[in-house]
């Protein structure tokens, strides 16, 4: 889904054919100036979809900002200013503070993750555990804050989980199937919770292995086993305060659902002038 068919449903949700009480208050004479003020301690993500918000609802809206994306903003900065109708100020708002508020408390758990094992070779990643409809912002918001990217989506890559096993009938059966299906462009990434199935997932040949609520002592012995050309992806109740004693067992990633699924809004509030 690109920007524009997202603004267009969540606008159609917030105002299914008029914001009543705005066209009731105010003309097309009424102009006003507010400012977006933060209310919290964070990072900024999102000011260009908070932008393009306004402007897909009123395109002679016109904002001066101070703040980029990625920004760490402490509480009481001034982010932007905007100028334009009144009641298109008001009746694009809620839109336009919704998804910037979610967008930048995506990056501010994705800065604080990726500062937890600062120092390491680690990379922390996404998972598809996104709001529906809106993986487009909560990906962009984590690579804002610092974080990468894992598949957007399931034509992305081959990831063989539990289920895809059980339903193959071993970690073999659905490595070899999914082998001679995939271009060879393509890697082939299996979940495993043991470490003797990591050591037959390996052996039959996957690109990378994903160790599922393994231990940290379990995911070391994995890295100490691993072919040099194996990536290790740890998952599974990664809390802020373990990330780092994962890091150093010498996993190449760490995937975080809680970027995207448990993420707390940003507080930070249109004041008009």
């Amino acid at each position: 889904m690109n920007l524009n068919n997202l603004l267009r449903l969540a606008f159609e949700e917030d105002i299914s054919s008029v914001d009543l009480t705005s066209e009731a208050i105010f003309t097309n004479s009424d102009v006003s100036t507010a400012v977006l003020i933060s209310k919290d301690k964070g990072i900024l993500s999102g000011i260009d979809v908070f932008q393009a918000a306004f402007q897909y609802f009123d395109c002679t809206i016109h904002f001066e900002c101070y703040k980029s994306n990625g920004d760490q903003l402490s509480e009481g900065d001034a982010i932007c200013t905007i100028k334009g109708l009144t009641k298109s100020i008001l009746s694009a708002e809620r839109v336009a503070l919704n998804l910037l508020q979610r967008m930048s408390g995506i990056a501010t758990m994705t800065r604080a993750c990726v500062d937890a094992i600062n120092g390491t070779d680690t990379r922390i990643v996404d998972t598809r555990k996104t709001a529906p409809g809106l993986r487009l912002l909560d990906k962009q918001a984590v690579r804002q804050g610092g974080g990468f990217n894992h598949r957007f989506n399931l034509s992305d890559g081959i990831l063989i989980k539990d289920n895809h096993i059980k339903a193959s009938g071993s970690i073999e059966n659905a490595i070899l199937r999914a082998k001679k299906y995939a271009p060879h462009t393509v890697k082939i990434e299996v979940e495993v919770e043991s470490v003797s199935d990591f050591i037959i997932a390996q052996a039959a040949g996957a690109d990378i292995i994903m160790l599922d609520n393994m231990s940290n002592e379990d995911m070391a012995s994995c890295v100490k086993l691993k072919r040099e050309d194996c990536l290790l992806e740890a998952s599974g109740n990664m809390s802020l305060e373990r990330l780092i004693d994962v890091a150093k067992t010498g996993v190449d990633l760490i995937s975080v659902g809680a970027l995207t699924h448990s993420v707390k809004a940003m507080d930070l509030s249109l004041r008009f002038e």
